[in-house]
């Protein structure tokens, strides 16, 4: 038999519902009071019925997170942040890939009912605004990433056009005068590239600088090695590159270093993410930092607020805080700050 509420309330000398609002984190109990009932808690080690509470509530005590792909390193350190949000509020997360396939993000939105879930935080690639608006599964929805919908669902993300503009100015700032951009893609104009791109162009614009630019497929090392091999096989080549991502701008560095040339003194390169790979590179790259743990705090709170409070209320738009990290790969060793 598992240890109940009435047993922790016998050794503590109050009433049930007093352990009741101490395990369900009510502000009204004492301190003094509190403490008796957490000290009769650790000592029966209770376990709180999580299965039968989330029955009472309607609930199913788990959320699901679905992203297009989960072997980025960025994604990766995403969801850690995500599951350890979810943690406080005692959700279990389940993680879906939905590769950018329309179809697949259409089957999450659609289907998360038969998952038996509490709520979704999707970040899309493919679906439209069209699909969205459209929607007839209520579960409760929070949109996470570069894409903007202007309104079906609360959307966390940080503002892409600013960050591209500051890394952009910080090349340009440095005496760089072909500042190219890398990462260029024929996707939507929400989407992360266009974002990104509108504020690389608003820098070299504001600087009197060419614009430069080299497509990708998809955001890997690889994408990255190969169009910097194509900008260095340009007439006159860059001086400096800003990358969409730092998968595409540790590709690059690898192209530059094995093409004989050096980083950054002929070509400075920096990246977005701020991924754990940058930091141990070498050089050490450049890189615009989101704030991953305020991405996921803040979504998982939406999240929070839409299921214990149902669908009432305007979708907020959220812009969550990045920085500049200067690195070697844009200012050499000698002026880089301390790793961090």
């Amino acid at each position: 038999m598992g240890v109940s509420l009435r047993d922790v309330a016998l050794l503590a000398g109050v009433s049930v519902k007093t352990v009741s609002n101490v395990v369900n984190g009510y502000a009204h109990v004492s301190a003094a009071t509190r403490a008796k009932v957490e000290y009769a808690l650790s000592q029966l080690d209770y376990r709180p019925n999580l299965s039968a509470r989330n029955l009472r509530l309607g609930r199913t005590g788990v959320i699901a997170l679905a992203l297009p792909e989960l072997d980025p390193p960025y994604f990766a350190e995403l969801s850690r942040f995500v599951i350890h949000a979810a943690a406080g509020h005692r959700w279990i997360v389940v993680i879906e890939q939905t590769d950018g396939s329309l179809e697949r993000e259409r089957q999450v939105l659609d289907g998360v009912r038969d998952h038996r879930v509490d709520g979704v935080i999707l970040s899309p690639v493919a679906i439209g605004a069209e699909e969205l608006a459209a929607r007839i599964d209520d579960t409760a929805l929070v949109l996470l990433g570069e894409r903007i919908y202007d309104g079906p669902a609360d959307h966390v993300a940080i503002d892409n056009v600013r960050a591209a503009r500051e890394v952009t100015e910080h090349l340009a700032g440095l005496g760089r005068r072909r500042v190219a951009a890398l990462g260029v893609q024929d996707d939507p104009a929400t989407g992360t590239a266009a974002l990104r791109l509108a504020g690389y162009a608003e820098a070299v614009a504001a600087h009197g600088l060419p614009r430069l630019t080299a497509a990708v497929e998809r955001y890997s090392r690889a994408e990255g090695a190969a169009a910097m091999a194509r900008l260095l096989a340009e007439p006159e080549p860059p001086d400096a590159v800003f990358c969409f991502n730092d998968l595409l701008a540790l590709g690059a560095m690898r192209t530059v270093l094995s093409s004989g040339l050096r980083v950054p003194e002929d070509v400075a390169l920096a990246g977005v993410d701020d991924i754990e790979d940058g930091r141990f590179s070498t050089p050490t790259l450049t890189t615009v930092a989101p704030d991953k743990a305020e991405l996921a705090r803040t979504a998982v709170e939406l999240l929070r607020r839409r299921v214990d409070g149902g669908p009432g209320g305007p979708p907020r738009e959220v812009r969550a805080s990045h920085r500049l990290v200067v690195r070697e790969s844009t200012v050499g060793p000698a002026q880089t700050p301390s790793p961090a």
